[in-house]
């Protein structure tokens, strides 16, 4: 006997009963048990799925018991009581949408701005912060990893259960109207997705699913997934488009596509994704991969997190060298020039470990990068969260954050950013008392060899990953934002995009790189050509030191500047510490 409609999870009916499915090959036996107490074996297919309809509807709780031993949540849980070890429920996907026309904005209106759903208090919290952010100049938010994660609290990356949104953020039903309230506002929302590993607590399908994982490939999370196996893919498919379909989000970010072994499975994705939605709407898929495969830009996705960007100018405005940042410590001019010319700065060329890296990528539009100085990652992933005002001169933070803004590349901005926030952003975990443990320890050795530790700095000053007040510390006070520094960090940001939307966003579309050159050390002239036909030009000045521009910007519109001497405006005078962006007309080109 097959399995209709072949779908993992829970899938309430019109007529009061509701469909289970579960893939289970490695299990004789899983019975259902309800919340009411009743229980039911469900009847097993030859291709490994268990099934059964039965007489229930939406909010009923259920859990599976493998072999009359293990009990467990539905894999594909919808909801969850309260946590990965709770009893799952039926959750009806059916809303009443109020922005019913909503079809989305097009890729090249994008300006994300990524936060933490917990650290803001919850979907209801979010919800009501989404003004400021259309005040601002954003037009998407960027949720970081919803699924259900064990604990009360967590980055998002340890999730277990993809389907089940979170419940310490609320209900599914408060993130549908987080969604709705945003469409409403015209901004768009994306979700951060964990498709190359399981956390660490509460997955169980290696008990009953042992196909889902590959023995002969490991990650730095343990076996890896196997995407060769159709059930499988489906999984992780039907996951993307419950959040595309069902929660009608407007896109999803792929967290380290590196560690995916099989590339042709996240074609296959997006192909899936593409097809189940009409032509008129706007959804967008973004990669993060260590890799900088430019492939996958070309077969579905429309943008890469640029990590090499970002490393760049952490480099040049810190000075930091260490960890990742040794890759881009030498010939940093022509690292920062490539970048802005071409994408990707490594595509193909040797690390210092001596292994090449990425694939070339200046045939690709800008918009196919998204640039950031501060993101979950760079900012957390540091011993102590610290944020870049505290770690960059003023003056070259407002020249790189100018530079992100004004670049035609897609830019990120990580919470807080906006009015200068100097609070920690901190890696946070809620595990238990073994696992928190092996945490904090594996935490602090990540470090140990870092000069600030070797000059006898004590590792044990690393926060506790574990730790309420590791938590609570990370956690925005929005009170600050009022204060008169962060007020002026605020209005940079807000009148850098407002002369995005006005003056560049309209052209992006067909714009493409004109090259860079290099000024002097730390100084460069990139240029692109718009849609339009005008040409966009950008002059930054890190260095200390006067540097003469050429071709000069003499006879161009002057968009932006930053640190200009105006009186040597005219000979193409670019200052110590400047950044200056001009745009000169088509007609003007021509004549």
């Amino acid at each position: 006997m097959s399995l209709p409609e072949e779908r993992h999870g829970a899938f309430p009916n019109k007529d009061n009963t509701t469909r289970f499915a579960i893939w289970a090959p490695d299990a004789l036996r899983v019975t259902i048990k309800l919340g009411d107490g009743r229980r039911f074996d469900l009847i097993k297919s030859l291709d490994g799925w268990h099934w059964i309809n039965i007489e229930c509807g939406p909010g009923t709780q259920y859990t599976y018991i493998i072999d009359n031993d293990l009990e467990v949540p539905d894999p594909a849980s919808r909801g969850q009581v309260s946590d990965v070890h709770s009893p799952s429920y039926v959750v009806d996907q059916n809303y009443p949408w109020k922005c019913v026309t909503w079809h989305g904005r097009p890729w090249h209106e994008t300006v994300i701005y990524e936060l933490h759903v917990g650290l803001f208090g919850g979907y209801k919290k979010v919800e009501e912060y989404l003004p400021q952010l259309v005040e601002l100049g954003i037009t998407a938010i960027e949720l970081m990893p919803l699924s259900e994660f064990p604990g009360a609290r967590n980055w998002g990356y340890d999730g277990v259960l993809p389907f089940a949104p979170e419940a310490s953020y609320g209900t599914p039903d408060e993130l549908k109207s987080l969604i709705d309230t945003a469409h409403d506002l015209n901004l768009m929302v994306f979700i951060d997705v964990v498709y190359n590993h399981f956390g660490p607590d509460g997955n169980y399908l290696g008990h009953y699913a042992k196909g889902f994982f590959r023995d002969d490939i490991k990650t730095p999370w343990g076996s890896a997934i196997d995407f060769r196996r159709s059930q499988v893919r489906d999984y992780f498919c039907e996951n993307a488009l419950m959040w595309v379909v069902d929660y009608r989000a407007d896109g999803l970010r792929f967290d380290a596509v590196h560690a995916i072994s099989e590339k042709d499975f996240l074609v296959e994705l997006a192909e899936r994704v593409r097809d189940a939605i009409l032509p008129s709407r706007h959804v967008h898929l973004m990669l993060e991969n260590e890799d900088n495969n430019a492939n996958l830009l070309e077969n579905g996705f429309d943008a890469q997190w640029n990590d090499d960007g970002h490393n760049i100018l952490h480099h040049i405005i810190t000075g930091e060298k260490e960890g990742y940042y040794e890759n881009f410590s030498d010939v940093p001019t022509t690292k920062l020039a490539r970048c802005f010319s071409e994408g990707f700065i490594y595509q193909g060329q040797l690390t210092r470990k001596g292994t090449p890296r990425g694939t070339l990528s200046g045939h690709l539009p800008p918009t196919s990068f998204i640039l950031f100085l501060q993101n979950h990652d760079q900012v957390g992933n540091r011993a102590f969260g610290e944020r870049l005002p505290l770690l960059a001169d003023n003056e070259d933070l407002k020249i790189a954050v100018a530079l992100m803004l004004l670049c035609p590349m897609i830019p990120l901005l990580f919470m807080g950013e906006e009015w200068g926030s100097q609070q920690p952003f901190l890696f946070f975990t809620d595990h238990n008392e073994e696992l928190s443990k092996l945490v904090c320890e594996g935490r602090r050795k990540e470090f140990a060899d870092f000069a600030i530790f070797s000059d006898g700095e004590s590792l044990e000053k690393i926060p506790d990953p574990n730790a309420l007040t590791t938590f609570t510390n990370s956690a925005l006070n929005h009170e600050l934002h009022n204060a008169p520094e962060h007020q002026d960090w605020w209005n940079f940001y807000k009148s850098l995009l407002q002369l995005r939307t006005t003056e560049l966003t309209p052209q992006l579309p067909g714009s493409f790189s004109l090259g860079t050159h290099a000024l002097a050390e730390k100084a460069i002239c990139a240029a692109w050509t718009l849609g339009s036909g005008d040409v966009w030009r950008i002059y930054i000045n890190f260095s200390a030191e006067e540097v003469t521009a050429t071709p000069t910007w003499s006879g161009s519109k002057l968009i932006f500047d930053y640190g200009l001497d105006k009186s040597k405006y005219e000979a193409g005078q670019l200052p110590g510490k400047s950044i200056l962006v001009s745009v000169t007309t088509a007609e003007n080109r021509n004549s």
